[in-house]
C-alpha cells in the first residue's frame, strides 16, 4: 500500500473508534447483595435490575449475590473477603441480617464504603447489623437509626424536597402495600427527600433520603420503601430506585433517565 494512503487510513479509523467509543457509556458496575429474613429475595433479586435496566439510560452490569436463608445471623463468607466490593461502582444493598452483632464482620462491610464506594440502602438494610456495640456505626452509614416499624398499610409518599435532583420533576404517589419503618435519628449528614404518615401513630416518617457517609462522604442512597413486590414494581418506585443509583454514581439523573 502507498504510504500516502496509511497515515489519512490510520487516522480514520482512529477517529471511528473513538466516536464509537463516546457513543458507548461505559457502564455501571453494580453489585446487589441480597437474602436473609422476612421478605421474597427470589423475587426481588429480578425487580431491582429490572427496574434500573426500564429506566436508565446508562447500561448497568449486574452482579448479584443472593443468600439463600431466611436466618437473620448468617454471616456470609464474601464479606469476610477485605476485597469483596473492589471493581463495582455501587453496591445495593437489600438484605436482612439483624441479628449480627460481631464487630469485625461489620467493619469489613462498611470499609469500603467509607474508602468510597457508593451505596443504595433498601428497607430492610436499615435494620441489619444492629445486634452488637457497633450498631450505631451501621445507622451513620444508613444516616438514619429505625428502630422497627409499624402495621402494614399503604401510604402516601411525600415528597418534601423537590429541588434536590433524585427527586426534582417526580410528584407523590401512593403504595399499594406498605411497611412504614419509624425513624428515630436522622444523622447530621442525611438529607430527607421524603416521608409518609403512620396509621398507627399518626407521626410522619422520613423514608427517601441521601447521605454522606464518611471522611471521603461517599455517596449513600436510602429508602426504607420496599417490603411487598407490587410496591417494588410500581413505575414510581422503579424510577425512584433508578434515580437513587444514577446519584450515587455520579451520573445526573435528568439526563439519564428514560422518560
Amino acid at each position: 500500500m502507498n504510504n500516502s494512503f496509511i497515515a489519512p487510513l490510520t487516522c480514520i479509523l482512529s477517529l471511528l473508534a473513538l466516536s464509537t467509543a463516546l457513543a458507548e457509556p461505559a457502564p455501571i458496575r453494580a453489585l446487589l447483595v441480597t437474602g436473609g429474613c422476612c421478605h421474597d429475595y427470589d423475587q426481588q433479586r429480578e425487580i431491582i435490575p429490572a427496574a434500573v435496566d426500564l429506566k436508565s439510560k446508562l447500561p448497568v452490569e449486574w452482579t448479584i449475590l443472593h443468600q439463600r436463608t431466611k436466618a437473620g445471623n448468617a454471616l456470609l463468607e464474601f464479606y469476610k473477603n477485605p476485597h469483596w466490593a473492589d471493581g463495582y461502582d455501587v453496591v445495593v444493598h437489600n438484605e436482612c441480617f439483624a441479628n449480627i452483632g460481631d464487630v469485625d464482620y461489620i467493619d469489613g462491610i462498611l470499609q469500603p464504603h467509607l474508602d468510597g464506594v457508593p451505596a443504595l440502602l433498601i428497607h430492610c438494610s436499615m435494620h441489619c447489623y444492629r445486634a452488637g456495640p457497633t450498631a450505631e456505626e451501621w445507622w451513620k452509614f444508613c444516616g438514619v437509626h429505625s428502630p422497627g416499624h409499624g402495621p402494614k398499610h399503604p401510604f402516601e409518599v411525600e415528597i418534601i424536597n423537590d429541588e434536590h435532583e433524585v427527586l426534582k420533576g417526580m410528584e407523590n404517589w401512593t403504595t399499594p402495600q406498605g411497611e412504614l419503618y419509624y425513624i428515630k435519628t436522622i444523622y447530621p449528614d442525611t438529607i430527607p427527600l421524603a416521608k409518609s404518615k403512620s396509621n398507627q401513630t399518626g407521626e410522619m416518617h422520613t423514608n427517601i433520603w441521601v447521605n454522606e457517609f464518611g471522611p471521603n462522604k461517599t455517596r449513600v442512597f436510602g429508602t426504607t420503601i420496599g417490603h411487598h413486590n407490587e410496591t417494588m414494581l410500581q413505575d414510581d418506585y422503579m424510577e425512584m430506585i433508578t434515580r437513587g443509583l444514577l446519584w450515587a454514581t455520579g451520573h445526573p439523573v435528568a439526563e439519564n433517565l428514560i422518560n
